[in-house]
């Protein structure tokens, strides 16, 4: 079953950049991988220290091994310490009611 996250992280104050080039470096490792379908970061035209950003994975295990690649463990050494706010949401398409 294909497995949808949207990430949620706020930069602590005056680490924005820091987060922000952090964020951005996992982009073209994180599309490399097998299952991954799409990896769009979205930086807040409001707040710079907000990121958002969406993925679609074929399954939720390839997902999984994703949290474990070697680019995420170095993101959160990297990042630790200068974020306010980490939610990961996990879901799955819920597909509308079929006409007969």
């Amino acid at each position: 079953m294909p497995l949808t996250v949207i990430a949620k992280l706020k930069a602590k104050e005056g680490a924005e950049e820091q987060l922000y080039g952090a964020c951005r470096a996992l982009i073209a490792p994180t599309l490399a991988e097998e299952g991954c379908v799409n990896y769009d970061m979205h930086r807040s035209v409001e707040d710079p220290g907000l990121i958002m950003c969406y993925e679609n994975w074929t399954t939720r295990p390839l997902w999984e091994r994703h949290m474990q690649a070697p680019h995420l463990t170095g993101f959160s050494a990297a990042t630790e310490g200068i974020v306010e706010v980490w939610e990961l949401f996990l879901g799955e398409k819920v597909d509308g009611p079929q006409d007969s």
